[in-house]
């Protein structure tokens, strides 16, 4: 058989950037930063002079009875449903006291992201996080309610409230921010910076500090785990304390090695995210404390920079005013 072939070939069709076709062009973006990839960014190091900052956001929630949002144990029941609450309320009267003697053991300071309705619930947890000089960051009211569904206006006074009721009730003024449930509205960023905040754990889209753009003035964005993070893990995908224990151990040593190698090493930060009701179980606190443990001696050593999200904000803030042309990210 004879293939014939056309005289002619085809005329190549212009691309979409030529006609004009919207249809097929680049896709809407936040426009908060540039795509840039981890490996074209200058390097520096952290304070002690390592090469990995590791912090723990340990989460400390309070939920409304009988309506709103929460984070479930078993089928949700209709209201009130007691289980599910009752869960939840484990880790504001044991498992949180418990996370803490553990980290009082391990000379472990934490970010605490707190609502505050935690000040009319349960005062002394909040005063205890104080007297240990952990990090007070900004979680909403309430995680009963998402921030996302929140209108301009009440977003704005939800952010002003915050902060100034932990001010004024804590003596610590928040620079940090994690919405509830990781919500944001389009103006989140720029109402964050409009009312002092220098920093958010919303994105998880970097394994080191970005500096976001918003309409008053930078906000850093400190990465926040959603891997590493007992919620996902643990509630999500059913993972059991030892499981959750060995992929932080795993992520943490493979984390050391890229951010210490000889020749690509660059400031890496690791966070670990943990909520009481979950990691405050006896027979999960147990796995915690064996991965901690490691993690806490190898700061010890200088090896590491155990750290808070604010103590990585202002650092990064810092080399940027020293070092303006540093390509950050």
């Amino acid at each position: 058989m004879t293939l014939t072939l056309p005289l002619t070939l085809p005329v190549s069709q212009p691309d979409d950037a030529e006609t004009g076709d919207v249809r097929f062009g680049a896709l809407r973006t936040h426009d908060r930063f540039d795509y840039l990839p981890i490996t074209a960014r200058d390097t520096y190091r952290w304070p002690n002079g390592a090469r990995l900052a590791v912090y723990l956001g340990f989460n400390l929630e309070h939920f409304a009875f009988g309506e709103g949002l929460g984070a479930n144990l078993g089928p949700v029941s209709p209201q009130p449903d007691v289980l599910n609450y009752s869960w939840r309320e484990y880790g504001n009267r044991v498992g949180a006291w418990r996370c803490l003697d553990l980290f009082d053991d391990l000379a472990m300071r934490a970010g605490v992201v707190l609502n505050t309705a935690l000040l009319d619930h349960c005062p002394d947890l909040v005063h205890a996080c104080v007297v240990r000089g952990d990090e007070l960051i900004g979680h909403g009211h309430t995680n009963a309610h998402r921030q996302s569904d929140f209108e301009y206006a009440h977003e704005l006074d939800l952010l002003a409230h915050c902060r100034s009721r932990l001010a004024r009730e804590t003596g610590h003024t928040p620079s940090g921010w994690l919405s509830p449930w990781i919500s944001e509205t389009h103006h989140t960023p720029d109402l964050l910076v409009r009312n002092g905040y220098r920093y958010t754990l919303n994105w998880c889209h970097d394994d080191r500090p970005v500096r976001m753009r918003t309409a008053h003035g930078t906000l850093w964005s400190v990465p926040y785990p959603q891997e590493v993070n007992d919620i996902p893990m643990i509630v999500g995908r059913q993972m059991d304390g030892a499981a959750f224990a060995d992929m932080i151990a795993d992520n943490f040593d493979e984390m050391y090695a890229q951010a210490e190698h000889p020749t690509r090493g660059q400031p890496l930060v690791m966070g670990i995210a943990l909520h009481p009701y979950l990691v405050g179980q006896p027979y999960r606190l147990r796995h915690l404390r064996r991965v901690l443990t490691p993690i806490a001696q190898a700061a010890g050593r200088g090896e590491i920079w155990l750290a808070t999200p604010g103590d990585i904000a202002a650092h990064v803030d810092s080399v940027s005013v020293a070092e303006p042309g540093a390509i950050m990210g």
